[in-house]
C-alpha cells in the first residue's frame, strides 16, 4: 500500500467522519466526532439549534472547526500515517453557508502549528450559527426570487430547482435583509463543503459546481454564476461567492499547517468537496441510466442524466463525477412510515402478512391504484388518501390484499414518473440500486423491478458520502482533468 486517498465527511448526520482507503478503493483506516455527545459546551441536538419560531434551524460553525482538530488529533494519536496521503477530498451538508468575517483570510494564511484550528478561527465569522439544511424562515425572500427570475419554473430551468427556504441563496438574502451589519463584515461565503475544503488549503476554496447546484444561484448549464440571480439576493455577490469551480479539479496542496501539525506531504492533493448528495451519488458508483432508491422513512431517488429537464418538482444538480453530466435528486415524504401504517390496519402488524399479499395479488393488480399521501408530500405537493378502480372511478376501500399493492405499486409509479419528467429513461443497462429498511423485504424489491423494468440490488449506503469523496479525491488526483485557479 503505497499511497492512501482521504476523505472527510459532514453530511446531515450528526457526526464528522473520516475515510482513507488505498489505491484498489478498500478502506484502511475510519474514524469519526459525534456533535452532540463529543461537544456538548456547543448545546446542539442533532447537531443543530432549532430557534423559538420552530422555523430557523443553526449550526455553531466553531463546532465543526473543533471536530475537525478532534479527528485529526485522534487519527494522530492512533498513528494514522498522514505523510502518506497522496490525494483528499470531502462533503459537507447541502444548502449549509458560512460567512467568514473581514480578515479571516489572512487568519488562514498564517495559523500556527502549535494551536489548533478552533482556537485561532475564533473571531473569523461575521455569523456564529450557521443557517443548515433544516431551515425553513426563508418564505420571502424565496417568492422574491422567483419573481425576478420570471417564475418558479424559469428559476428550476436556470438554477435546476424552484425556489427553496433551505437553498443558500435564499438564506444569503435574508441574511442581508435581517442582520445587515453581520453581512457587511463578511468578505466571503462558503457552502459547507467548501468551507471544510478551505480549512485543509489554508485559503478559500472554490465552491464546486455539484453543491453549487444547490443554491439557486448556479446556472446549471453554463457551470457559471446566474447574474439574474445575484442581483435579485445581494450587491456584489459574485465576488463575495467567488468563481465556481469543477467538482473534479484539484484546488493546490494541503495547507503548510497541516503539513506541520500533522506531517501531511507537501505533495498531497486536495480536491474540491461537494456536498454530501453528491457525494453519495459518487459512493454508490451509478452508471448512466441506473437509479438508486433509498426506501427509508422517505423514499429519495439518485440518478444520472445526460440532458436535464428542471420541473417544479425534485432538484437537477451538475454531476459531481462526469464533468458534463447531471443528477437529479428526489424526495418522497411518505414512504415506509405509510406502508407500516397500512401493513398495521391491514396485515395485523405483520410484514409476513404484507409479503403474502403481494405475492398473492396480479401484477397491476386489475388497474386498481392508490396514492397515499399521510403528510404533505413534497413531490407532488399533496395530501390525502385517494383510490381508484380500473374505470378511474374514486372508490372508498378495497380488501387488505388490493390496499396493499395499491399502495406499493402506487408509490413506485409517483417514483418513476416523476423521474422521467426530470430526465430519466430507462434503458436495456438500467440497473435500480436499493438500499433502506424496506429493502429487505423481497415482495416489494419484486414490485420495484416490476414497475421499473429493470433488475433490482440491494446496497449499503451507510458510508457512501464519505466513500465518494474518497473515490473522488483517488479521481482527482489521476485524471488530467482542471486545476482550480490557486486564489479562488
Amino acid at each position: 500500500m503505497n499511497c492512501l486517498k482521504l476523505c472527510v465527511s459532514g453530511g446531515k448526520q450528526l457526526k464528522l467522519k473520516a475515510v482513507a482507503i488505498d489505491g484498489d478503493l478498500g478502506p484502511v483506516h475510519q474514524d469519526s466526532v459525534q456533535f452532540d455527545s463529543e461537544l456538548p459546551e456547543f448545546r446542539t441536538h442533532g447537531g443543530v439549534h432549532i430557534h423559538p419560531d420552530g422555523l430557523t434551524v443553526t449550526s455553531p460553525v466553531l463546532m465543526w472547526v473543533k471536530a475537525l482538530d478532534l479527528l485529526l488529533d485522534r487519527m494522530k494519536a492512533a498513528g494514522f500515517g498522514f505523510s502518506r496521503v497522496r490525494a483528499l477530498s470531502g462533503s459537507g451538508q447541502q444548502h449549509g453557508a458560512v460567512f467568514w468575517r473581514t480578515g479571516a483570510a489572512r487568519t488562514l494564511t498564517q495559523l500556527d502549528p502549535g494551536q489548533n484550528l478552533h482556537q485561532q478561527l475564533t473571531d473569523s465569522f461575521s455569523v456564529q450559527d450557521s443557517p443548515v439544511w433544516m431551515d425553513s424562515s426563508s418564505g420571502p425572500q424565496c417568492d422574491a426570487l422567483q419573481e425576478a427570475a420570471g417564475g418558479a419554473m424559469r428559476l428550476a430551468d436556470i438554477t435546476g430547482s424552484r425556489a427553496y427556504e433551505r437553498f443558500t441563496g435564499n438564506q444569503i438574502s435574508k441574511l442581508r435583509q435581517t442582520r445587515p451589519d453581520q453581512f457587511q463584515d463578511t468578505e466571503r461565503i462558503s457552502l459547507v463543503s467548501s468551507f471544510g475544503a478551505s480549512l485543509f488549503l489554508g485559503r478559500y476554496a472554490a465552491i464546486d459546481y455539484s453543491d453549487g447546484s444547490g443554491m439557486n444561484l448556479l446556472d446549471i448549464r453554463d457551470r457559471m454564476w446566474s447574474q439574474i440571480c445575484l442581483d435579485a439576493t445581494a450587491t456584489n455577490l459574485k465576488r463575495l461567492l467567488g468563481e465556481p469551480s469543477p467538482s473534479t479539479a484539484v484546488l493546490g496542496p494541503v495547507s503548510s499547517f497541516l503539513q506541520h501539525r500533522y506531517g501531511f506531504s507537501g505533495s498531497c492533493s486536495v480536491v474540491a468537496f461537494t456536498g454530501d448528495n453528491p457525494a453519495s451519488l459518487a459512493g454508490m458508483r451509478l452508471h448512466q441510466g441506473d437509479i438508486a432508491v433509498s426506501l427509508g422513512t422517505s423514499d429519495t431517488l439518485f440518478l444520472s442524466l445526460s440532458e436535464p429537464r428542471p420541473s417544479l418538482e425534485g432538484h437537477v444538480f451538475c454531476n459531481p463525477v462526469e464533468p458534463d453530466g447531471f443528477m437529479a435528486l428526489l424526495c418522497f415524504k411518505n414512504g415506509s412510515l405509510t406502508r407500516e401504517r397500512v401493513r398495521d390496519r391491514c396485515c395485523s402488524g405483520s410484514w409476513d402478512v404484507f409479503s403474502q399479499a403481494l405475492d398473492g395479488t396480479p401484477l397491476g393488480n386489475h388497474g386498481n391504484i392508490g396514492f397515499y399521501f399521510d403528510t404533505m408530500e413534497i413531490t407532488p405537493p399533496a395530501v390525502g388518501l385517494h383510490r381508484f378502480d380500473a374505470n378511474d372511478r374514486q372508490v372508498s376501500s378495497w380488501s387488505p390484499e388490493l390496499e396493499v399493492r395499491a399502495l406499493v405499486e402506487g408509490q413506485f409509479l409517483s417514483r418513476r414518473l416523476h423521474a422521467e419528467r426530470l430526465g430519466y429513461s430507462i434503458g436495456s443497462g438500467t440497473r435500480v440500486l436499493a438500499t433502506g429498511g424496506a429493502s429487505a423485504n423481497r415482495q416489494i424489491l419484486q414490485v420495484l423491478s416490476d414497475v421499473f423494468n429493470a433488475p433490482v440490488y440491494t446496497i449499503d449506503l451507510s458510508d457512501s458520502a464519505c466513500l465518494g469523496s474518497a473515490y473522488r479525491a483517488l479521481h482527482g488526483n489521476h485524471s488530467n482533468g482542471t486545476t482550480a485557479n490557486p486564489t479562488s
